[in-house]
């Protein structure tokens, strides 16, 4: 298993140069393109192997892939006191926490999110 597998990747469909293109979240830097998803995902992934090596050769930092990270499955989030005041009231009136609503709403928003990156111009993660 090469390094670079530990990362996250999108591929989107780039319409104007009628290419693939991939990127890498942790490098913000890098990108790579090919003539489908498959060609620009394996360059990227090149790239970032050799980047990893430069970085190891030159003593410097290697991000830490997102999924080495850990998740407490706790964030906070500021949002405008009219915002909150409705979703407490919506959680009220569905008999739930405003936790529950809210994690409701994310999973249902991420999951429609990961319903349609397959389409061309949609980025997809690996």
């Amino acid at each position: 298993m090469s390094r670079a597998d530990q990362y996250t990747y999108t591929i989107s469909y780039d319409e104007r140069d009628a290419l693939f293109v991939a990127r890498v979240a942790e490098f913000r830097s890098l990108a790579a393109h090919g003539d489908t998803a498959e060609a620009a995902l394996n360059e990227i992934c090149f790239i970032v192997d050799d980047v990893i090596r430069d970085l190891e050769q030159s003593g410097e930092p290697i991000p830490t892939p997102q999924k080495a990270k850990d998740s407490t499955g706790k964030f906070v989030v500021a949002i405008p006191g009219s915002l909150h005041q409705t979703l407490a009231e919506e959680a009220v009136a569905e008999g739930v926490s405003l936790s529950q609503l809210v994690v409701s709403r994310l999973a249902h928003g991420t999951a429609s999110r990961q319903s349609t990156a397959s389409r061309p111009g949609r980025p997809r993660t690996r």
